[in-house]
């Protein structure tokens, strides 16, 4: 039994999303790659199991002859064959987070190129490899462009000044399925021009000279995913802006950032990271990601609160300058209890942290939702401040309200 995704007529609106942003790797017959079932902005893709008998094709990996099923990817052509895959990093496995081809963890060399196995399509006499340690990491990066405010890793006092405070990339790909994402072009694009670190950097350094900004950031999509590609830019960015001035922001929602991970990144260069703790509870984090897997939104939601409890024990403030984000809207917060556990959280770990509040906005699949109003978010602010916090802004649709 194969499983394939079928158009809702009901209710696709024809947007063309499914064809510009998001490439089916194999249009004329599905092959179950899983891009456009999350990535549809209407959920018009619908899980159909396919009975229909398929016939065997011979493809080499790693020098050995094996049959497998065709009209399948890659990733589960090897999944038949014994090869784990994990969502979830420093498992044994190959890493596959998004599972819609952007973030380029789990691509291979696949007849000498590196593709992402998750959304290649096996074909017959294909030739797989599963070492990469000695290929140059890609990634699907776009959107390099000025920005006026940063993110939630952008100190507050800069957000006050006018004009441009940092330009931005954004990379495609991520392992969480927010409804309110509010970057899904870039989280879903899977047509874009994949890029080496290298590449990414120069441009990054190009748009920071034009725009003659000290700050440097990169966000999503989730950043953090395609780990040996990041480590790689923050190296070379930080390579060719050797200026004291210079600022090399992440913005993550952290749910992968171990340890080891954060001792990376931060020997690469990073200066200024920004963790967007999605909820305290399993049950909220679950609601607001869309994981299915309990235990692995258990294990999501436990890093990330370790991640920013291990940066703001070893390298906050003096080498890193951390900002959290913490959303908000009713949808996901009935009430304020769970927002003032979680200040209290943050609180207890250093209540000198930085922390935004944003106020969630109707975006991607949860536009019946309604932004919160200014006095809303303004009931977020005294709450996180109850708890103890001493630097807390709000982002409200009138601007930002801080400390």
């Amino acid at each position: 039994m194969f499983t394939k995704y079928v158009r809702d007529k009901k209710k696709c609106v024809n947007c063309g999303f499914c064809e510009t942003i998001i490439r089916c790797p194999r249009p004329e017959s599905c092959i179950g790659c899983e891009a456009c079932f999350h990535g549809c902005p209407e959920g018009a893709r619908n899980l159909a199991y396919d009975f229909e008998p398929r016939r065997k094709i011979r493809i080499v990996v790693d020098g050995s002859d094996f049959e497998v099923p065709e009209r399948i990817t890659v990733k589960k052509a090897l999944e038949s064959i014994g090869h784990l895959f994990t969502r979830f990093p420093e498992e044994e496995g190959i890493f596959a987070p998004c599972l819609t081809g952007g973030c380029f963890s789990c691509a291979l060399p696949i007849n000498g190129e590196l593709r992402p196995s998750c959304h290649t399509g096996v074909e017959s006499g294909m030739v797989i490899e599963t070492n990469v340690e000695e290929r140059t990491p890609l990634r699907i990066i776009e959107g390099f462009s000025p920005h006026s405010m940063g993110g939630v890793g952008t100190p507050y006092q800069l957000k006050m000044g006018i004009g441009y405070i940092e330009v931005a990339a954004f990379a495609a790909g991520c392992n969480l399925r927010c409804g309110t994402c509010q970057n899904y072009h870039v989280t879903y694009n899977s047509s874009g021009l994949p890029l080496t670190p290298k590449e990414a950097a120069a441009n990054l350094t190009y748009v920071r000279k034009r725009f003659r900004v000290d700050r440097m950031a990169i966000s999503g999509g989730e950043a953090t995913l395609n780990h040996r590609w990041l480590v790689e830019y923050f190296k070379e960015l930080k390579r060719l802006n050797r200026d004291s001035k210079a600022r090399l922001h992440l913005d993550t929602n952290a749910t992968i950032l171990t340890k080891r991970r954060i001792d990376d990144l931060i020997q690469a260069g990073v200066t200024d990271i920004g963790p967007d703790l999605k909820a305290l509870k399993v049950e909220t984090f679950q609601k607001l990601t869309n994981i299915q897997d309990k235990e692995l939104a258990k294990k999501y939601l436990h890093t990330s609160w370790e991640a920013v409890k291990y940066i703001a024990d070893n390298y906050y403030p003096e080498k890193v300058f951390m900002g959290l984000g913490i959303p908000y809207n009713k949808f996901i917060h009935p009430n304020l209890d769970e927002i003032y556990e979680m200040g209290l959280k943050i609180a207890n770990i250093d209540p000198e942290i930085q922390v935004c509040s944003l106020d969630y906005r109707p975006e991607f699949r949860k536009r019946d939702i309604v932004q919160p109003t200014p006095d809303e978010m303004k009931s977020v602010k005294k709450t996180l401040e109850k708890a103890g916090l001493k630097k807390v802004i709000v982002q409200t649709s009138r601007g930002h309200l801080g400390p």
